[in-house]
């Protein structure tokens, strides 16, 4: 049952509830508790299933660790924190994860310096990352003494549950908190971390707490059933809602480089409205600038250099690890003056101050754009100052709607998938590793996840009959060994193979590593656009000039080419779609004109 909850506790009844050293560090270091930190605290305390809603910057991963790391710290203090995965914490970036880390380990470093001043005991809480970015050397080091707090990814939560050694690490986990939950329910990737959610509580010796953390949301109620799951009977189990009252002040301008789109060529008014974001960098300290692709952000960095502008980076998903997290510590430290992104930094990544946010085009929907432009002012109760460029009659209209929905609070509706059978047979096949699996009770586990409570069992035995090659589907080559007779299934030869091969719902792609002549990984380039490369061409990436040299496997070799023309990399089937609420908008607008 969801159950909305508005009691906001003072400073005092918070501190209360909490161990003197979590107290002593927080009055130190905070005036008074944001808006969620002051409902949700003693919620989470409380051991409830808990859904926080509210505006960038106030505070809300500080809000879900407060009551985990008191609870630790007590442990500690009592002699019972043992070696082993008490917290998940479940982030949709890699990036975030990095973030919520280097932001994790800080409070916990100025604990230990509380500690030592006032004679306290140092708690010893251990906090790691396991994600496709971890070196198989810090994998290891986890089997053999893992954290207390986990950060992932919801492919690597997969990943591990299907680690023999690893897993059981994971036998009496306590809480899991999954991040920027609207960016993952509404895609098949939250159908794969629903189940994969409802695997871990099979294996968890008790039940543990599901916090999830939002910033903008809408339908509210659907998003916190799909946190928690359902009952044996199909109900929805108990989760407290908590909504932030306050919404950020909003500072949006749509800007067109020119009074009449029609007249000029696309060519020009490109060329014009580079020339106006250039202005509106050099009017502010830090700015950010979003575009919706990975080629469109190298393309926004190149021609902004060509004009001069100097102290700017490109971040995005295809750079080298060491390049993103330079990028992301220099701009929360104020040394960079602008940073283009296409993605990897809409989500709540601590980038420290900005004062201003530049969309580039359309962001295709409320609650992207929202989430982009509140990246500004990222901290509780500052202005949220955009500008959103256009240079399309299409665009502008866009634009300009999705502003007076983003004034109105009308946020795009997420839409929960239901029934994805794909998903399904892989989570089938995972479950195929842990052991002998009776029908019955493998229907029962998907159907308590959220996005397949109305899963019939005859979809369900389609699925099982498909991957053990029976009736219709003999002549399939099978994924999973099935009983018929005994109703059972389990793993046969190659399962494993076929399930880490195969797993997560993000499309695969066949990337070529681009090595520079200093030894250095500059990122990663489609194999489409290597193949058209001959050597000595110029291509840009992370706003450098490279000459390709050679290609190998798949990894390209490059020296530097700075000073000369390149052409922009292209990465394959990035462009976002519009969102239907956004598109129903639109549609209203255009007959309001007409």
């Amino acid at each position: 049952m969801v159950e909305k909850v508005d009691r906001t506790y003072s400073k005092d009844e918070v501190m209360g509830m909490m161990e003197p050293l979590i107290s002593t560090w927080f009055n130190e270091k905070y005036d008074d508790l944001t808006i969620p930190q002051a409902k949700a605290i003693p919620v989470i305390h409380q051991r409830r299933n808990v859904l926080v809603s509210s505006p960038t910057g106030s505070g809300k991963t500080l809000t879900a660790f407060t009551s985990i790391i008191n609870e630790l710290t007590r442990y500690a203090r009592e002699g019972t924190l043992e070696e082993r995965v008490y917290c998940i914490y479940v982030s949709p970036l890699k990036a975030l994860g990095n973030d919520v880390n280097r932001n994790l380990n800080t409070p916990l470093a100025e604990m230990r310096e509380v500690a030592d001043r006032h004679g306290m005991n140092v708690p010893k809480i251990t906090v790691a990352v396991r994600s496709g970015d971890t070196s198989q050397a810090d994998r290891q080091k986890m089997v053999r003494h893992p954290p207390h707090i986990l950060i992932t990814t919801p492919e690597s939560l997969a990943l591990i549950l299907a680690a023999p050694k690893f897993k059981d690490a994971f036998k009496n986990v306590e809480w899991v908190i999954l991040d920027e939950i609207h960016d993952i329910c509404d895609s098949k990737r939250g159908a794969f971390l629903s189940l994969t959610l409802e695997r871990l509580r099979n294996h968890c010796e008790k039940d543990f707490v599901r916090i999830g953390l939002s910033a903008t949301l809408a339908p509210i109620d659907a998003i916190a059933s799909y946190l928690v799951g359902c009952n044996d009977d199909g109900s929805i189990r108990d989760v407290a809602l908590i909504e932030s009252g306050s919404k950020k002040t909003l500072d949006l301008q749509v800007i067109c480089p020119t009074n009449d789109l029609t007249t000029l060529s696309s060519d020009i008014v490109n060329s014009m409205m580079y020339d106006t974001l250039k202005e509106l960098i050099e009017q502010h300290e830090t700015t950010l600038v979003f575009t919706n692709t990975r080629s469109g952000a190298e393309s926004v960095v190149y021609k902004l250099k060509e004009r001069g502008l100097d102290n700017i980076e490109v971040h995005h998903s295809s750079l080298g690890k060491e390049i993103r997290m330079d990028v992301e510590e220099r701009l929360k430290h104020g040394e960079i003056k602008c940073v283009v992104s296409s993605t990897s930094l809409e989500l709540g990544i601590d980038i420290g101050s900005v004062d201003l946010v530049c969309q580039i085009g359309s962001p295709k929907s409320v609650a992207k754009g929202l989430q982009r432009i509140g990246r500004s002012g990222h901290s509780f109760g500052k202005v949220a100052k955009g500008r959103l460029l256009v240079f399309d009659p299409d665009d502008l209209v866009e634009c300009a709607v999705m502003c007076r929905a983003a004034h109105r609070g009308d946020i795009d509706r997420v839409g929960i998938p239901e029934n994805c059978l794909d998903v399904l047979s892989q989570t089938i096949v995972g479950m195929s590793l842990d052991n002998r699996w009776d029908i019955d009770e493998a229907f029962s586990l998907v159907k308590h996840s959220y996005c397949y409570r109305n899963l019939t069992k005859e979809s369900f035995m389609q699925v099982i009959r498909y991957l053990g090659s029976k009736d219709d589907f003999e002549g399939v080559y099978s994924k999973i060994w099935y009983d018929e007779e005994e109703n059972v299934f389990g793993k046969k030869k190659g399962s494993r193979m076929i399930y880490f091969m195969n797993l997560g719902t993000i499309p695969e792609e066949a990337n070529y590593r681009v090595i520079t002549n200093h030894g250095s990984i500059a990122g990663e380039l489609s194999e489409k656009f290597v193949e058209r490369l001959s050597p000595r061409d110029v291509f840009v990436l992370g706003g450098r000039s490279f000459e390709f040299v050679r290609s190998k496997g798949m990894t390209a070799y490059v020296k530097e080419a700075n000073g000369r023309k390149p052409t922009v990399p292209s990465w394959a089937g990035e462009m976002l779609p519009r969102s239907f609420d956004l598109s129903m908008d639109v549609a209203v607008f255009r007959r309001e004109m007409s």
